[in-house]
């Protein structure tokens, strides 16, 4: 009997051990389509990392945004994976807040070449690769046939800004809750600030000039916003200030968006029919232009990384790994078909005969990510990168701030001439309290 029980406890203090031995892992992430669907499928990690457990944090991107920030700038230690974009990428490296992922760069069946290369070097810095793309995007124009077939519109491959205002008024039909556009209003540096530094980039327009000169007062600025807060007024939805990528995801689903102009990674949720009502009325098109030579799409990755506090880098490296492999990419398409795979990181994924065939809008969506040129953005020359975002640590608190201007011009509660005005005045105290020029 004694013999038995000491059995039994010597059993229990092994599972026990086995127990605390499992190393749980914090991943911080955003409440996006790709995101969630990638927790429901963890269950594979877990059978190939038995001592590997998740613990997931998942948030609305602009408290997702605030939260990661303070925690690494605080050196909180909260989180062992971050979810983190293109733009946190170069500044948080250089500041020392994040490991590079040595391990992946090095291993053969991971294949970084195999990451499409405008992706890959804004998550690149000195040679080293600092996150794994989870998905990748430019952004597009996403519109209905029917709605466009009925007005006796033929939407371009590549529409000007004149056509696509032209045609949200000519198949806008507010009686019945189909709105002719939809757009971001939603106030945060990469809410609507996202589609309007973008939009503007096409205006002609600029954040600074060379010397780090607020470019609010200059007309091209003042041509964009007049521009968008009229299109939107005239045809987009009530309520658009208060709208986000998720908030105007659900209004096209549900077939009350004629067009709407936002992240390339949104397609799939709209041709599918699970999903979406339009699903089989949906076509694609590049983001518009003025005509100058630059089209108003941006350039961003959804990213995971390792703070450079965390204690268990192992563990954090090995869930990254298995999130942005191909092998990944295989188990979306085995479970939610092909149709479902994270877009816009791997060139293998684009040269798939089976994708090009559930995916309508593949090829639009790899033109668009090619197109987009951080590293010369605008028309005219800037001293910054970056597409929809100026790579510099300030834009974070200038960008949210300008972005609060602009959603009040749009929900009228102050002119357009006005929140230019508050904008240039803001972003240059902020950048002369900064130190710019630098």
């Amino acid at each position: 009997m004694k013999l038995k029980t000491f059995l039994l406890g010597a059993c229990s203090a092994l599972v026990f051990a086995g127990m605390a031995s499992a190393e749980t892992l914090t991943i911080a992430t955003v409440n996006n389509g790709d995101m969630v669907r990638m927790q429901k499928l963890t269950d594979d990690f877990k059978a190939k990392n038995p001592d590997i457990d998740l613990q997931w944090v998942t948030l609305e991107e602009n408290v997702l945004r605030q939260k990661v920030t303070t925690d690494i700038a605080t050196k909180g230690g909260q989180y062992d994976v971050l979810t983190i974009g293109t733009y946190e990428v170069p500044i948080w490296s250089k500041l020392g807040w994040l490991a590079p992922l040595d391990k992946l760069t090095a291993d053969k069946n991971y294949d970084v070449d195999d990451i499409l290369p405008p992706i890959r070097s804004g998550l690149t810095v000195n040679g080293k690769l600092y996150a794994a793309p989870f998905y990748g995007e430019s952004s597009m124009v996403m519109y209905r046939k029917d709605l466009f077939e009925k007005a006796g519109l033929k939407m371009p491959d590549a529409p000007t800004w004149d056509f696509i205002a032209d045609a949200a008024r000519k198949i806008a039909d507010k009686d019945h809750e189909i709105y002719g556009i939809c757009l971001r209003g939603k106030a945060g540096w990469g809410e609507n600030m996202a589609f309007l530094t973008a939009m503007s980039n096409s205006f002609g327009a600029r954040w600074f000039d060379e010397k780090w000169k607020p470019q609010f007062d200059q007309p091209e600025w003042k041509d964009t916003l007049d521009f968008y807060v009229k299109l939107m007024k005239d045809a987009g939805p009530p309520g658009a200030s208060s709208n986000g990528f998720n908030e105007n995801l659900s209004l096209f689903q549900t077939g009350k968006c004629g067009m709407w102009i936002d992240a390339t990674v949104a397609a799939s949720f709209v041709s599918d029919p699970k999903q979406s009502k339009v699903a089989d009325k949906v076509g694609f098109a590049l983001a518009p232009d003025k005509g100058l030579g630059k089209r108003g799409n941006w350039l961003w990755a959804w990213s995971l990384a390792v703070p450079a506090s965390s204690k268990k880098t192992e563990a954090a490296e090995k869930f990254i790994e298995w999130a942005t492999s191909k092998d990944y990419t295989n188990l979306v398409a085995q479970k939610e078909g092909w149709l479902n795979a994270p877009p816009g990181t791997r060139a293998s994924l684009y040269a798939n005969a089976d994708y090009q065939k559930a995916a309508p809008f593949a090829k639009m969506t790899l033109d668009s990510i090619n197109a987009a040129d951080p590293a010369h953005p605008t028309v005219k020359p800037v001293p910054y990168v970056g597409v929809q975002f100026v790579a510099i640590p300030e834009f974070q608190g200038i960008g949210t701030a300008v972005g609060q201007q602009f959603s009040a011009a749009l929900a009228g509660q102050i002119p357009v001439d006005q929140a230019l005005k508050a904008a240039q005045q803001l972003t240059s105290r902020e950048m002369t309290k900064a130190g710019y020029p630098k």
